[in-house]
């Protein structure tokens, strides 16, 4: 039961940073100070998607499930809506290199808003 509880907590922090990967550049309007842990983030995400490699929080949620006797994402609300939208299948590299450049288009759309916010400010001053 722990370890299926705590495998659940990975893949929920596991779709946090990916949600914050593609809007935390948005958030960062807000929060000035989020931009110096977002865009490390967003430059993983990327990186992620582009060369297909794996994240770390997946290999380990998955050694958690098959500690507490699982064998795959059978069962339940997370795996049964979250996890599909972690590792949705026939996931292709084509796909993952279309998500990554979705990623980067959204993310430069949002720092421009915030370039645009700052020299506005500064104009004011």
């Amino acid at each position: 039961m722990l370890f299926r509880l705590t495998a659940d907590l990975v893949i929920l922090i596991h779709l946090g940073f990916i949600c914050f990967v593609v809007i935390g550049g948005f958030l960062a309007l807000k929060w000035k100070w989020l931009i110096f842990l977002h865009i490390p983030c967003a430059v993983w995400g990327v990186l992620i998607e582009f060369y297909g490699w794996i994240c770390p929080l997946t290999p380990f949620e998955q050694q958690l499930r098959l500690a507490g006797g699982e064998a795959g994402y059978s069962g339940g609300f997370i795996d049964h809506y979250i996890v599909s939208i972690i590792y949705p299948s026939g996931l292709t590299h084509k796909m993952q290199l279309l998500l990554g450049t979705l990623v980067i288009l959204i993310n430069i759309a949002a720092y421009i808003l915030l370039i645009i916010r700052l020299r506005k400010k500064t104009r004011k001053i």
